[in-house]
Formats: C-alpha cells, structure tokens, sequence
C-alpha cells in the first residue's frame, strides 16, 4: 500500500528529473527533498544501500547546486562528454564497489538482494557526480541504473517507486536528448 510519504517523495523525485532535462537550478531542492523522504522509505524496506544512498544524495544535492550555481572555474560548465578511457574507469569502480559492498551486505546484514542495491546504489553515487559535472552520459548510466531499480523496487513491493523509475526511463530519453542538442549548439 502506498504511503503519503511515498506520494511526496514519488512527486519531488519527478519534480527534480523534469526540472534538470531543463538545466533548472531549482532541481537540487526537489532532489534534495525527495532525498529525505526516501531515506526512511528504503530503510524500512530493508534496502539498506538505497537508504545510504539518500544521505549521499542529500549532500550532493548542496554540491549540485553549488556546481550549477557558481559554474566550474576550470570549464566553461557547458554539457561535455566523457572519454572511452573514462567508461572503463567508472564501470570497473562500479562494479567493483558492487560486488564488495554486496558480499558485506550478505555476511552482516538482513539487506534484501544485496548485490542489487549495492550495484543500483554505487551506480547512482557516481552517476549523480556525473551529472553534477554535466556529462552528457549520465543519462545513459542513469538508464541502466534506472531500468535494474524498477525490478529491485518491484521485489520489495515498493510499487508506486517502481514505477516512478519506470517513467524516468522516459523522461531519461528527452533528457539525453535535450542535452545533446544543447552540446551540439555550444560546439557548433
């Protein structure tokens, strides 16, 4: 059954991903928000990563915001991309950060499939530094990310937040593409 909490924090979370396809400012408020309100609701699912993960968003939140609001003085801050070299550095930390914390979390814990949330959880953290930074993969990350969550978030009967990932990976696609055009401008 879905809480009101859940409601809200299902609604900020949209909010938030509306908001940053736009490059608004105003998106790490709703980020933050929804932060602090999923942070209870993952705990209480036993999904003790995903919950970790809200504090990190929390804090994140505050440098996204710095980030978007001053600009980087070592780039001009528009949308940029990543190097082949930078792929393979981000999904070997992943899934190494994974697969540890995952194994930690079966030893010690009641976590629920800890692989999982370990795995959707790492991916978020540096995913969430990726777009604080603008690089356009992030939506990509983010999809795959995103598309894992919806099944985790299934298994916990956490339904109304399963399909708030379910339409992320729409708004994912205009994101994407919304940022690619812009970066095509800047460039051009």
């Amino acid at each position: 059954m879905m809480s009101p909490i859940e409601l809200i924090a299902v609604f900020t979370a949209i909010l938030y991903l509306v908001l940053a396809v736009r490059q608004n400012i105003l998106c790490w408020s709703a980020w933050i928000i929804s932060s602090c309100l999923y942070f209870f609701i993952m705990f209480q699912a036993n999904l003790y990563m995903e919950s970790v993960l809200q504090i990190f968003y929390i804090i994140m939140g505050i440098y996204g915001w710095k980030q978007w609001s001053k600009g980087d003085v070592e780039v001009d801050f528009e949308v940029n991309t990543m190097t082949f070299r930078d792929h393979v550095k981000i999904v070997s930390c992943i899934l190494a950060l994974s697969i540890f914390f995952g194994f930690i979390l079966e030893q010690f814990t009641n976590a629920a499939l800890p692989f999982w949330d370990s795995l959707t959880t790492w991916g978020a953290v540096i995913t969430t530094y990726l777009v604080a930074k603008k690089f356009i993969e992030n939506w990509i990350y983010w999809f795959v990310i995103d598309f894992v969550s919806v099944f985790l978030f299934v298994s916990r009967d956490l339904y109304l937040t399963a399909g708030l990932f379910f339409v992320y990976l729409i708004i994912i696609c205009f994101g994407y593409s919304a940022w690619k055009k812009e970066m095509e401008s800047d460039r051009a």
